[in-house]
């Protein structure tokens, strides 16, 4: 789709169109919007931390609607089911066969909300629809939409009845993601949003899913230095050795710092990739995939500042 410097500002410019669009929902979080297009446009999956009430439902809602791609939401609860999830086979009295029902996971987004709520073994139905874009039931595998994206929201909140994502499903997220709380004037104008009918039924549908798939390749052709290759490898391995880590990010969390920087340059209007890019990224992309020591949690330490003290360690690439 792209090749030259004017292709990535025309691309830039339909992107930036889109995150208008989910501004007039998500106000004034520009930021976190744009991250999340980064994500969606690197073909990645999305969660989305935070206390109740502050967007999280409402931005997975408003990315769906404005791509043009079709949505369900799936509510997480202790009795939640794999086949509740994925699907099951029913036998059909009439063929004297069994017809395959398809749960709610065969959509091109999926709000999962509330993901921590569900037992680990519901949990991991999503695994293999996550990493291999397809579904196995009862032993026929079945292929997903595309584009394909689950963005899973996990309230910070009331931690009693929840089961804590693994490990292996966290390094699944290419991007954790926060909202926060509104300044006073923006809250004011979320009230006044809200007066008569919900800001995200008024979205417009401004992509379809062959243009999201087609924007996602020419993320894909964004050049990316060597330099920067390695100075990506470094932040990565040095996670691996700091003090207060357990376990660093895996070469998947490398994989995922690349192709998303490509993105957010692509978003920028850039056909390459600066170390600014790589910084702005590597909060979100890498610091949900380390386990801290024991020791390090118990000093208040979080993975966000080791991830700050790794950034401002790492000699940057001239």
């Amino acid at each position: 789709m792209a090749g030259t410097t004017a292709d990535y500002q025309i691309i830039a410019d339909r992107i930036n169109h889109v995150i208008d669009e989910i501004e007039t929902v998500i106000i004034g979080k520009r930021e976190v919007i744009t991250l999340a297009m980064a994500a969606i446009m690197s073909n990645g999956h999305i969660l989305i931390e935070d206390a109740p009430g502050l967007g999280k439902t409402t931005l997975a809602k408003s990315i769906a609607k404005v791509l043009g791609c079709t949505f369900k939401r799936i509510q997480f609860t202790p009795d939640l089911l794999p086949a509740d999830i994925t699907g099951t086979s029913i036998f059909n009295q009439k063929t004297g066969e069994f017809q395959f029902r398809e749960g709610p996971i065969f959509a091109q987004v999926i709000l999962a909300d509330e993901i921590n709520r569900a037992t680990p073994k519901t949990q991991s139905s999503l695994l293999e629809c996550m990493e291999e874009y397809q579904a196995t039931i009862d032993g026929t595998t079945y292929p997903m939409q595309r584009p394909f994206y689950v963005i899973a929201t996990d309230n910070t909140l009331g931690y009693s009845g929840t089961y804590p994502l693994p490990e292996g499903q966290l390094d699944r997220f290419m991007m954790r993601l926060d909202i926060g709380y509104p300044q006073k004037s923006q809250e004011a104008q979320i009230l006044d949003s809200q007066t008569s009918e919900h800001p995200v039924n008024l979205l417009r549908p401004l992509l379809n899913p062959a243009e999201v798939l087609s924007l996602q390749g020419a993320m894909q052709s964004i050049h990316l230095e060597t330099s920067l290759r390695d100075y990506i490898v470094d932040i990565t391995t040095a996670t691996r050795s700091h003090p207060a880590v357990a376990l660093g990010a895996s070469p998947r969390g490398s994989i995922a710092l690349s192709h998303a920087s490509r993105a957010l340059a692509g978003i920028s209007g850039r056909d390459f990739v600066i170390p600014d890019d790589i910084k702005t990224l590597a909060v979100p992309v890498l610091a949900h995939r380390l386990v801290l020591k024991p020791d390090a949690r118990i000093k208040h330490n979080s993975s966000t500042n080791v991830i700050k003290e790794i950034l401002a360690k790492v000699a940057v690439p001239c």
